[in-house]
């Protein structure tokens, strides 16, 4: 008897190492290597879809990857969904089911930086994680207390949060780490520093009172919220010195880092994160921001040279 559960208990623990492997081993869906251009939710994909050639749909967990070209480039379409928790989630898949070798991010953002205006399309030079933090114990009105054993909460606080870096390893750096800033590719970044693209400053009857600017370099921070407020907004500015932010694009950057692909990210501004005079503009110029972010990222397939 002894014997016999024995055997059944090697033969139950081999089915279960055999159908790990077979969930590893996940075949590709596409084996074309292709570049990877994603979108956080539909309206920003809208006129990519529409120029998108020789179009082929295929779903995997409820999310439509397309398949085709777009400028002649073999692209791989799809969106991320919004948030930090489905761009990585649905970076990592497509990477897992097609044969990605870029990675390139087009959408709406925040604006952070004053200097910047509503329609501009911005490329940071790199993307980090402001909303992973610390929330320290108040232990008098205004001051807080970091427990002792967390000591890479280094950056100003905005009262209770403080900003860290994030646990990161790869297969190329397989020992944890951590790290704040995910770079964009060098090589990526300097082909969109020398693009001329003439952007809109109208769309659906709506226009803006200035031309809109491409804006290539500086810093992008994304966390898991939309911001709306003036005051959080400036100390966006002032601790991160950041252009824009947006819910995605770091996790796509801290996911293509991780793979070893390379990325880059384009962000229209459609609203201000909540340093405008009235309203949250996203409602208004969403269509426009989305649109020119669209059109910088088909003037860079068309002539970056991987």
């Amino acid at each position: 008897m002894i014997r016999l559960r024995r055997l059944l208990l090697a033969l139950a623990a081999s089915a279960a190492l055999a159908g790990c492997a077979g969930m590893a081993a996940a075949p590709q869906a596409d084996t074309t290597p292709r570049i990877a251009v994603m979108s956080a939710f539909e309206p920003e994909l809208v006129l990519l879809r529409q120029k998108l050639q020789d179009a082929r749909t295929t779903r995997i967990n409820g999310v439509e990857f397309h398949t085709g070209t777009l400028q002649g480039r073999p692209v791989l379409l799809f969106l991320s969904g919004i948030s930090m928790t489905n761009a990585t989630m649905n970076t990592q898949l497509a990477l897992d089911r097609f044969k990605v070798s870029h990675v390139v991010f087009s959408g709406i953002a925040g604006g952070v930086n004053p200097q910047l205006s509503i329609g501009d399309v911005t490329v940071p030079a790199q993307w980090g994680q402001y909303l992973e933090v610390l929330m320290a114990k108040e232990v008098a009105p205004g001051r807080y207390e970091k427990p002792p054993f967390i000591q890479d909460a280094t950056l100003p606080n905005f009262g209770m949060m403080f900003p860290r870096p994030v646990e990161f390893r790869s297969a190329a750096q397989p020992q944890i780490t951590r790290r704040f800033w995910f770079e964009a590719d060098p090589g990526m970044l300097a082909a969109a520093r020398s693009m001329k693209v003439d952007l809109a400053a109208c769309a659906a009857g709506t226009c803006l009172r200035h031309a809109p600017r491409l804006v290539v370099g500086g810093n992008g921070v994304s966390g898991q919220a939309f911001m709306d407020n003036k005051a959080f907004r400036e100390y966006t500015y002032a601790t991160f010195q950041a252009n824009v932010l947006d819910m995605e694009t770091a996790a796509v950057g801290m996911v293509a880092h991780a793979n070893g692909v390379p990325y880059i990210a384009f962000r229209s501004l459609s609203d201000l994160a909540g340093g405008g005079d009235g309203a949250n503009e996203m409602g208004t110029f969403m269509r426009l921001a989305a649109d020119n972010s669209a059109q910088v990222l088909l003037a860079f397939l068309a002539q970056w040279k991987p």
